[in-house]
C-alpha cells in the first residue's frame, strides 16, 4: 500500500496534467482575433440613436398648417362641447326671454296706475275693480286681492295682497332658477372634459410602445383645457344674470307690493269717510 505522502504527490500529479491538457487546448490567436475586431469595430451608440427626420417639404408644411383654429376648436370640443352649445343658446334664449318679461311696463303699468287715480277721485269704486281686474299685471292683481278683501277689513286686505305678492316672487324666481343651475353645471360638465381628454393622453403614453409624438399627448391636454375654458365660460354669465335678475325681481314685486298697499290704503279711507259722511247728513235730515 502507497503510504500517504505518495497518495498526496499521485492526486498533485493527476490535477497538475488536467491542468495543463486543458490549457493545450485554448488557441491564443482567438484571443488576438477577437480583441482586434473589437477594437476595429464601429462604436454601438450610434447604431440608437434614431436617425433624423427628414426635412419638411413646403407641400407637407401647407398640409400642416392648413386647418383653422375654428376647426381645431370643433375638433378638440367633440360631443361634450356640442352639449355646452346646446345649453349656452338655451341660456342666451332664456336671458333674452327674461330682459322682455321682467319690465316695470308688466310689472306695475303706469297707464293702469293713472287709471286707478283718476277713478279714485271720481269715487268710482265699481270701476277700479274692474279695470284692475281687466289687466294682467302683478299690479292688477294685487288691487283685485286687496278691493277683494277690503270689506273685511284693511289688513285682511293687506295680508292677502302679501300673500300674493309672494306667489308672483316664487313664479319669477323659478324662471330664473335654470340659470342656477347652469351656472353649477358647466363646471360639471367642463371637468367632465378635462378628465376626457387626460385618459386620452396618458392612455397614448400608457399603450405606446415606440418613441411618443408630442402632438399625441398634446391633442388630448388641448380637448381637456378647451372643454374646461367652455364650461366655465357658461358658468360665470349665467351666475352673473341670476344674481341680477333675482335683484330686479326683488326691486320690482317690492315696488308693485308697495303701490298697491299705498292705493288700498286712499281707497279705504276714501271709502270710509265717505260713508260716514253719508250716515251724518242722513242723520241731520
Amino acid at each position: 500500500m502507497l503510504s500517504r505522502p505518495m497518495k498526496v504527490a499521485a492526486i498533485y500529479c493527476f490535477c497538475c496534467a488536467i491542468f495543463w491538457s486543458v490549457l493545450g487546448n485554448v488557441n491564443p490567436a482567438a484571443y488576438g482575433q477577437e480583441d482586434g475586431a473589437a477594437d476595429n469595430a464601429p462604436p454601438a451608440a450610434a447604431a440608437d440613436v434614431p436617425p433624423p427626420p427628414p426635412p419638411m417639404t413646403e407641400e407637407a408644411a401647407g398640409e400642416v398648417h392648413e386647418q383653422s383654429f375654428l376647426s381645431w376648436v370643433i375638433e378638440s370640443s367633440g360631443w361634450i362641447g356640442g352639449v355646452i352649445l346646446l345649453l349656452s343658446i338655451y341660456f342666451v334664449a332664456l336671458v333674452f326671454r327674461q330682459f322682455m318679461e321682467l319690465r316695470q311696463q308688466n310689472i306695475s303699468p303706469p297707464e293702469l296706475l293713472e287709471e286707478c287715480e283718476a277713478l279714485l277721485k271720481a269715487r268710482d269704486f265699481q270701476g277700479i275693480y274692474k279695470a284692475a281686474k281687466a289687466d294682467q299685471s302683478m299690479l292688477g292683481t294685487l288691487l283685485t286681492t286687496g278691493m277683494t278683501e277690503l270689506q273685511h277689513g284693511l289688513e285682511e286686505a293687506r295680508e292677502a295682497m302679501d300673500r300674493q305678492a309672494e306667489v308672483y316672487e316664487a313664479k319669477f324666481e323659478k324662471d330664473i332658477s335654470m340659470m342656477a343651475v347652469l351656472g353649477t353645471l358647466g363646471p360639471m360638465i367642463g371637468l367632465l372634459g378635462t378628465l376626457k381628454g387626460m385618459i386620452a393622453s396618458f392612455s397614448v403614453i400608457a399603450i405606446s410602445d415606440t418613441q411618443l409624438k408630442p402632438s399625441e399627448v398634446a391633442g388630448g391636454i388641448s380637448e381637456a383645457l378647451v372643454l374646461t375654458f367652455e364650461g366655465v365660460g357658461l358658468s360665470v354669465p349665467a351666475i352673473y344674470f341670476y344674481a341680477f335678475f333675482k335683484n330686479r325681481i326683488s326691486a320690482y314685486t317690492t315696488d308693485a307690493m308697495h303701490t298697491a298697499d299705498v292705493f288700498i290704503r286712499r281707497m279705504n279711507a276714501m271709502y270710509r269717510g265717505g260713508g260716514r259722511q253719508g250716515e251724518g247728513q242722513e242723520a241731520a235730515e
